[in-house]
């Protein structure tokens, strides 16, 4: 069969994107022609990795700078005959005049058997403009008491002109079966696919929770920061970490600091593939007030994290079996009850392990295969309903698909084109080192290296590791170890190569997967070489890349405390013992004679705390913006020491680890805003900023 989904905007990241990408590839695996076809195109490549023999194209051109770019047709300008669907009518994407032309154009010239529409407005344009010679099926990926009523009634009228619709939870195929009384389309429940990515389950023991999704209201992340909150008093040594992107986030990030939190919660951004993340947590969390299915929920599950989650509709409760591999909280409950339900797993580490093994277990039943299984199963019997009915045949198309392509409006993608870029799979180890896997489907059947260039380094300084044969290859992967016992790497950022050996001709490493997870409670090592750490790392073109940092001596930092009067840190130090007369210089980024400095109090081991006043900042003020980076002097002469955060599993701390700010008045520049932050070196540094011209204070 030729399978065609059809998607509003196939290049994010999104639950129903990524629920489409593992279904096609599964679909494609069993053997049909699968395409994706997205009604905008926003990116020059989709964010998600597709699987061999499934297609992508585009309907209408959104890149300004790409050929054909549709932002200046007229019919851009005209409002769509189209119903409204408030997930999209109001955004940057909202239906025009054009796309009712470009998807009413694509419905009626496909040669697809079968066409899938995603969201409400694509059932729209499916029920309105598909044809009778193939399969129309519709998707809820949401949950029919999530829309307004008058986008239910308009569904309503689309889904009874469908073949098939599909929900992603039993108890929402009973609500549309309701709502749809005599109609001959088919309502059925068939969940979202969730592979299991080749990501090394966790161990459990990290004291980490994590949560993934928009930062969306309905989310009610509010309600997890409050409930670790209560943790946080209980439990000091946990932290908290949220994943995603939306319009919540600064509303977060103020109830953070409100709380005192900014130690221990962490906003990550947006991060894919998301399975490394959860396999760096001991729990997984689910806070949300709905939800339709939860990809999250059997994507923790896949990497052994039991999960928390409220007992929400729809699809938390058809998931977790309470007490066996995860926790349903009442919602009624509130934070305290969730807060309470976190401490139980926290407290008790054989049942949180015990709950990891059974959330793998449960995690199979959805992987693609199965799914793309029940899907197969409809489609097929769909078409012998219609067999028995009037004689309206499925047709194979793959001819007519290619004679299509040759006269299709807007671009169009093959996730076939091209050499690809030889893909690692890369994880840290306990000790710290960096086992680098290579696909050998993307290598030349030659003696290889691999080769680890120093970035912007002068000297050109490389390491070489002879690669094995592909006939050592397992699994079609082929492995070398960066062993921290057998190399020294210079402080910088180390990019990854592949060539044939004893040559130049290099070629860079994809990073398919970057697993961190044994790196998360890991400490800086100290040796004969000094103080360093590795962090191997996706960079934002998506190649394999290795942070290092190495030096005589380091201050990790613990702890920050933002008061009204001054910041305090809470440091431990390596290969270095501060002595009597220690301090911690402020050093000025603009002017030496801007420096101050504060001493330290020591604490047990070779911790110590400083107060630094922000009376001593104001006193030096001298730009619009000024830099002070923060050392520790040892001792009077001593080398200054960096304090900083290089232990675990960031290589970059400067959109994560945020502090809140303290504003205060300066008599020549205003109010003034201070605030401590870490740098590009993940160092600790004081800035104190106008926020107020001179004069209008």
């Amino acid at each position: 069969m030729h399978i065609a989904f059809l998607l509003y905007n196939a290049y994010g990241i999104g639950g129903t994107i990524r629920s489409t990408v593992n279904l096609s590839g599964a679909l494609a695996a069993a053997g049909h022609t699968v395409e994706i076809v997205s009604v905008h195109r926003t990116r020059d490549d989709l964010r998600l990795e597709l699987r061999p023999g499934v297609r992508t194209r585009a309907l209408v051109e959104c890149r300004r700078d790409a050929p054909g770019y549709d932002g200046g047709h007229p019919r851009t300008a005209e409002p769509t005959g189209m119903w409204e669907d408030s997930g999209v009518s109001n955004g940057p994407l909202a239906p025009t005049r054009l796309t009712d032309e470009r998807v009413a154009e694509y419905l009626r010239r496909t040669e697809a058997d079968v066409v899938i529409g995603t969201r409400p407005v694509i059932n729209g344009y499916l029920e309105r403009y598909g044809r009778s010679r193939y399969l129309r099926v519709g998707q809820e990926h949401l949950t029919h008491d999530f829309h307004n009523p008058r986008l239910r009634e308009d569904q309503k009228a689309a889904f009874a002109g469908l073949d098939a619709l599909v929900t992603v939870s039993e108890a929402d195929a009973v609500r549309y079966r309701e709502m749809l009384p005599g109609a001959d389309t088919r309502v059925l429940c068939i969940p979202n696919a969730v592979p299991a990515v080749p990501v090394s389950p966790s161990e459990g023991d990290s004291k980490t929770i994590v949560a993934a999704g928009r930062l969306i209201p309905v989310k009610r992340y509010d309600r997890l920061v409050r409930a670790f909150a209560k943790v946080a008093a209980e439990r000091p040594d946990w932290t908290l970490r949220l994943y995603g992107r939306g319009p919540r986030a600064a509303s977060l990030r103020s109830l953070i600091d409100e709380l005192g939190l900014y130690n221990r919660v962490r906003l990550m951004g947006a991060v894919t593939p998301i399975e490394t993340e959860w396999a760096k947590g001991a729990v997984a969390a689910v806070s949300s007030d709905g939800e339709s299915f939860g990809m999250t929920i059997v994507e923790a599950m896949h990497c052994g994290v039991p999960v928390v989650s409220t007992d929400c509709p729809l699809g938390p409760g058809e998931i977790i079996t309470h007490g066996r591999d995860g926790l349903l909280v009442p919602l009624d409950g509130g934070e305290d009850a969730f807060a309470e339900a976190l401490l139980q797993l926290i407290d008790d580490d054989e049942r949180r392990r015990a709950m990891g093994r059974a959330a793998r277990e449960t995690a199979r039943a959805y992987d693609p295969e199965r799914i793309a299984a029940r899907y197969i199963r409809l489609m097929e019997e769909l078409g012998a309903a219609r067999r028995r009915g009037p004689a309206r045949r499925l047709r194979g198309a793959l001819a007519g698909y290619r004679a299509w392509r040759g006269s299709r409006r807007g671009p169009v993608d093959s996730a076939d084109s091209g050499a690809p870029a030889p893909r690692a799979r890369a994880a840290a180890t306990a000790d710290g080192s960096v086992a680098v896997r290579l696909a050998t489907a993307d290598l030349p059947d030659a003696p290889l290296e691999l080769v680890l260039r120093l970035r912007k380094d002068p000297g050109e300084r490389q390491v070489v590791l002879p690669l094995p044969a592909g006939r050592d290859a397992t699994d079609g992967w082929i492995e070398v170890v960066l062993r921290r016992s057998e190399h020294r790497l210079p402080e910088g950022r180390w990019d990854l190569y592949t060539a044939p050996r004893g040559t130049a001709r290099r070629r860079r490493v994809r990073a398919e997967l970057v697993e961190q997870a044994a790196l998360v409670t890991l400490e800086p090592r100290v040796d004969e070489n000094g103080v360093s750490a590795w962090v191997p790392y996706t960079t934002s073109e998506g190649n394999l890349s290795v942070r290092t940092w190495l030096r005589p001596a380091h201050a990790e930092v613990e702890h920050v405390e933002v008061g009204e009067e001054a910041v305090v840190v809470t440091v431990v130090v390596h290969g270095a013992v501060p002595g009597p007369d220690a301090v911690v210089l402020a050093a000025s980024r603009e002017d030496a004679d801007r420096d101050f400095t504060a001493a330290v109090r020591p604490l047990a081991g070779s911790r110590f705390t400083v107060s630094l006043p922000y009376a001593g900042a104001l006193a030096r003020r001298s730009a619009e913006h000024d830099l002070w980076d923060l050392r520790l002097l040892p001792a009077p002469g001593a080398e200054p020491v960096p304090i900083g955060r290089i232990g675990g599993d960031s290589a970059d701390r400067r959109k994560t680890d945020v502090y809140p700010a303290v504003e205060l008045p300066h008599p020549g520049r205003g109010t003034t805003r201070i605030r401590p932050y870490v740098t590009f070196r993940n160092e600790l540094a004081l800035s104190a900023r106008d926020i107020e011209p001179p004069g209008d204070a």
